[in-house]
């Protein structure tokens, strides 16, 4: 397998882990904000209602804590496979983000972080010292680009 190849492997398990965690995240925000409403509204005294207010509190939290955790994942895994400049970096931290959810994110992760820490990814990515170079270098003329 070719670090190309590897490299468009890894975006694409970063980006379909983010996705199942939309999923996942996105029913249980759907089911606890379904309930809180219910209570709140149902509610006929004032312990109900707060007891409905948590739930939706504990949904809008929930949200936001999700969606800090998807969106470097989801950003990661395009940038990968996009072959973006700063996708290496983004690479790193969608998989150590992704290796927090086990089993299906940690297997991502791990393999994400295997291939960009590899000399494959080193040098798919032109780091200094590896074959590739990331920016053409300038022609031998005394001039430079000119």
């Amino acid at each position: 397998m070719t670090a190309r190849e590897k490299n468009k492997l890894a975006g694409i398990f970063l980006m379909v882990h983010s996705g199942l965690q939309t999923c996942v995240f996105g029913f249980i925000c759907l089911f606890y904000g379904v309930v809180g409403s219910a209570v709140f509204v149902g509610g006929s005294r004032g312990e109900d209602k707060m007891v409905g207010l948590f739930f939706i509190g504990f949904v809008v939290f929930f949200a936001v804590i999700a969606f800090l955790l998807i969106i470097p994942q989801f950003i990661g895994g395009y940038k990968l496979f996009k072959e973006r400049p700063n996708a290496r970096t983004w690479g790193i931290i969608g998989s150590i983000i992704s290796c927090l959810s086990f089993p299906i994110g940690t297997a991502a992760g791990v393999f994400g972080l295997v291939f960009l820490f590899s000399e494959d990814g080193k040098q798919f990515y032109g780091l200094p010292g590896s074959a590739r170079q990331a920016f053409p270098l300038p022609p031998s003329s005394p001039h430079g680009w000119l």
